[in-house]
């Protein structure tokens, strides 16, 4: 607690000074003048005693609180007032059939929808949607801050809803779509593939271009195991797995993460993986601003209400006394 106007306090030497003259007062009155043998008959009730000097007590304190609340009592806490600025991140990511190959437990797809919904959990204060692309692209979720709805959207993403092929280009243009006109500061795309751009109207590098010219970062993931990888291939006895070579264009998904600023990451497993969008998280740290602001509560109104029970308590005693015989 603090005074706004410490000089006030100054008179608070009015009371002091009046107690000290009620008090020289009291002792030179009960000086004695004539000597007696006996003071029985001139003793005092000891309430009445007390009551005497009760409202000089009272009116003394009003006035000092009085004085103390003028004189604006103030307590101040300082509140820590943070900004948080969040980054928009697009998820694209590759459902081609090859994606459903058994390198990764359960299968490449499901290891990934697994790994990138914990990422989404992790960054509440991030905006993120969802873009998957096979021959051809689509949004799967928009940019939202709904976990819930995100993590739901993803759990969805299947590879047999669009027609199969690996259109790179496509669905980073439709990642750089979603994300153009955003005001964030920080924008990322998180692309994610197992093979080599075979379809699709719109060239790679061109897609790169773009996200470039939005100040759009792209982190790029080739996710496969080196050499082979069993696949499951549906065969007249039903589905059989068999070793297939792993072909990702990483010369391709270096160049795109090279044009835009972001990084190149090669996932051979799901361990391998969940290290990768932990480093991206590291990376794209959510920006927080911190002010201190300094609140004030005033005080006074404490001491004037002590001052009136003191002045209602004084007029009460007089009040009282006077009705005695």
């Amino acid at each position: 607690m603090f005074f706004e106007y410490p000089a006030l306090l100054s008179l608070l030497a009015v009371p002091a000074l009046l107690a000290a003259l009620y008090v020289y007062r009291e002792v030179k009155g009960k000086r004695a003048h004539l000597r007696m043998s006996s003071a029985g008959a001139f003793r005092r009730d000891t309430v009445l005693e007390i009551l005497r000097h009760l409202p000089f007590v009272l009116r003394t304190v009003a006035l000092v609180m009085i004085v103390l609340s003028i004189a604006r009592p103030r307590s101040s806490t300082s509140l820590v007032n943070s900004q948080t600025e969040g980054i928009d991140i697009v998820l694209a990511m590759d459902v081609s059939t090859s994606m459903l190959a058994r390198d990764f437990k359960p299968d490449r797809l499901s290891a990934a929808k697994d790994i990138a919904i914990q990422f989404i959990a992790e960054r509440p204060s991030d905006r993120m949607g969802i873009v998957v692309f096979a021959g051809e692209s689509y949004t799967q979720c928009p940019i939202t801050t709904d976990r819930a709805t995100l993590i739901n959207m993803m759990k969805d993403v299947q590879t047999d809803l669009i027609e199969d092929g690996t259109a790179i280009g496509n669905g980073l243009a439709t990642a750089v779509a979603r994300m153009k006109d955003s005001d964030a500061k920080s924008r990322v795309i998180i692309l994610l593939t197992d093979g080599v751009n075979n379809r699709g109207e719109i060239e790679p590098r061109m897609s790169a271009e773009m996200a470039r010219t939005y100040g759009i970062r792209v982190y790029t993931i080739g996710v496969g195991a080196n050499g082979e990888a069993p696949y499951p291939v549906q065969t007249p006895w039903g589905i059989e797995l068999r070793n297939l070579p792993v072909e990702i264009d990483e010369d391709l998904l270096k160049d795109i993460a090279k044009e835009t600023g972001g990084k190149y990451f090669r996932a051979t497993d799901n361990t391998k993986l969940a290290e990768i969008y932990g480093e991206i998280n590291s990376m794209e740290k959510t920006r927080t601003t911190t002010d201190s602001i300094a609140v004030y509560e005033e005080l006074y109104m404490r001491f004037a209400i002590i001052a009136l029970i003191c002045i209602l308590g004084e007029m009460l005693i007089k009040l009282f006394t006077r009705r005695l015989p």
